[in-house]
């Protein structure tokens, strides 16, 4: 059974199926994430600390640099996999994948 994996409405892979494009380097971004995770956490005991304003935002800013830094991993692994071999195996799929990448980018870039 195939599920919906997220607002763009992409399926999961079947069992047995080609894995993400990130697949490769998922060990890397859950160490990212998790480490974003407790910058989180961090701010939250800042603002309940009531530290300086400044230094709160500083830290706020440092979490969307990180996790930018992660969806830009995760771009990368898509056209470096995912696109390149839709575009390999069918030049439809190929171009579906494209698309794909466009809104993915608005999205990021929130254009």
């Amino acid at each position: 059974m195939t599920t919906i994996s997220g607002p763009a409405g992409t399926p999961d892979p079947a069992p047995g199926a080609a894995p993400h494009g990130y697949a490769d380097h998922k060990s890397d971004h859950l160490a990212r994430l998790h480490k974003i995770e407790g910058q989180v956490r961090g701010v939250t005991r800042m603002v309940d600390d009531d530290r300086y304003c400044i230094d709160v935002l500083t830290q706020i800013s440092a979490v969307t640099r990180a996790l930018q830094e992660v969806a830009l991993g995760l771009l990368d692994d898509h056209v470096r996999h995912c696109v390149t071999d839709a575009a390999r195996s069918d030049p439809a799929a190929g171009e579906a994948k494209l698309g794909e990448l466009a809104l993915a980018l608005r999205r990021t870039l929130r254009l």
